[in-house]
């Protein structure tokens, strides 16, 4: 049970169950934004990577590249186009995401073939493949000891972000992952509860509104009670906040349909 008993939620502390080391890695995960001054070493960059590449992919299209950002001017203007989040400039690594579409338009080519580019499904196929290897990426990093946090405001400019990074068509950077290694205490967030997530059989949301709102007196007291960064906010006020506003980036469009992606 939650602090205050009125939902299920999960987190660490919600199985009493055994768990294996792995599911109890998984459920001890939060984002960390401040980083010692130890660096990453590359061996661990180079393992971190590979165990993302192990992810599954969609008729194995291994449609990601991964790019490792170092020079300091490019991670400033990173973290400029980021809102100036300052992990973006300063933790010891940074990895950029990308869905990377360009490298089997070179495989159409040594085959004679034109890739029919352009379609909403490979653009689905691409950033899928490139959330997975990032989330198989951030494993590892865990395990190694390392915090990360994920970095989506790299979209605020796509094409800043392209031009600095050298990307070609069919490609764009989805995201960033921020690593180091934790200098601050951090605090598992209460996720929604279990029968919000998994349903039986087919989509029944009847009683959605009610564990809902159950939920957001969790996450009031969750806010209330951690140890820094308190706030009095539930978790449906900031997404209808969030989602409610008529504009969410929407130069997206225009931006991945110049790149040759999203045009059909």
């Amino acid at each position: 049970p939650t602090a205050s008993g009125s939902v299920a939620c999960y987190g660490p502390n919600a199985y009493h169950s055994p768990m294996t080391p792995t599911i109890d890695l998984l459920m001890q995960h939060c984002s960390v934004r401040r980083y010692t001054d130890q660096a990453v070493s590359d061996e661990h960059i180079s393992a971190i990577v590979a165990a993302g590449q192990m992810a599954a992919s969609s008729s194995f299209v291994q449609t990601t590249t991964v790019i490792r950002v170092r020079n300091p001017d490019t991670r400033a203007q990173l973290c400029e186009v980021s809102g100036g989040q300052p992990y973006v400039a300063n933790a010891p690594a940074l990895l950029i995401f990308c869905a990377d579409l360009h490298r089997n338009a070179q495989c159409c080519a040594m085959h004679g073939q034109s890739m029919q580019s352009g379609f909403i499904e490979q653009l689905l196929i691409a950033s899928v493949d490139a959330a997975l290897v990032a989330q198989n990426s951030v494993i590892a990093a865990e395990s190694l000891g390392l915090g990360i946090c994920y970095i989506g405001a790299l979209r605020n400019d796509p094409q800043r972000v392209a031009d600095l990074l050298g990307l070609p068509e069919q490609c764009f950077a989805v995201f960033g992952l921020c690593l180091g290694y934790p200098d601050q205490e951090t605090q598992t967030k209460p996720r929604l509860p279990h029968s919000l997530m998994l349903r039986e059989e087919r989509y029944d949301g009847a009683d959605d509104p009610s564990l809902i709102a159950d939920y957001d007196a969790t996450m009031r007291d969750y806010y209330a009670s951690r140890s820094s960064n308190v706030k009095l906010q539930s978790w449906s006020e900031p997404m209808s906040a969030l989602l409610g506003q008529k504009e969410s980036r929407p130069h997206l469009l225009a931006f991945l349909r110049q790149r040759g992606l999203a045009t059909r």
